[in-house]
């Protein structure tokens, strides 16, 4: 959890799942949506991040930041090799992500060894869209944030979207491997991660 000092609200928040290796994947809230069998054989530590939500009313730049902070720190802790989850754009209506998702289909598909296959009856694949798509500029503008954050990190995902009418919104898989962030902005979450700890958290 993220709290404004200012006010003593909450301003974010997500849920965090640890698991040894990809054998655990199955215990995933991303695997009631995804055929994970690929990536159950990651050989590592992963974390799942889902429920990943900021306060619309905060204005605050720096609650993003602080965020990425947090999560640095756990990682570096329990030896994190990659980052997953569900990234939700808000509305089931596919039609309005259309150039969104058919800008991830063309520039950020999930690496073969590792990708996620169908297994919810809800989906939508990526590939549909692509052929009607003519703004890719605007596609990618219309990313969350939390998910071009991901993607500029060196992220990646699903060929398919699934809808969730229950919470009205479209998901894609997201995984990012902690060994493919640019070096620079390895650096910086770094740092960011000793600025956080200095404050008092360990993520206990």
């Amino acid at each position: 959890m993220v709290e404004d000092v200012a006010t003593g609200g909450l301003a974010a928040c997500c849920r965090l799942l640890v698991l040894q290796d990809g054998r655990e994947m199955a215990a995933s809230y991303s695997a009631r949506h995804y055929d994970l069998a690929a990536l159950s054989a990651y050989p590592a530590p992963m974390m799942e991040v889902g429920r990943f939500c900021i306060d619309p009313t905060c204005q605050d730049i720096d609650v993003l930041r602080v965020a990425w902070g947090a999560l640095t720190v756990l990682v570096t802790r329990f030896g994190i090799q990659m980052l997953f989850g569900c990234s939700s754009f808000a509305g089931a209506t596919v039609p309005q992500h259309g150039a969104a998702l058919a800008w991830l289909a063309s520039n950020h598909r999930a690496p073969e060894i590792w990708a996620p296959r169908r297994s919810s009856g809800r989906v939508y694949g990526q590939d549909r869209v692509a052929v009607d798509a003519r703004d890719a500029a605007a596609g990618a503008a219309c990313l969350p944030p939390l998910l071009r954050s991901y993607l500029a990190m060196g992220g990646w995902v699903s060929d398919h979207a699934v809808i969730d009418h229950d919470l009205d919104t479209i998901h894609v898989f997201t995984g990012l491997e902690i060994a493919a962030i640019p070096a620079p902005r390895a650096r910086a979450l770094r740092a960011l991660a000793t600025e956080i700890a200095s404050c008092g958290f360990s993520g206990d």
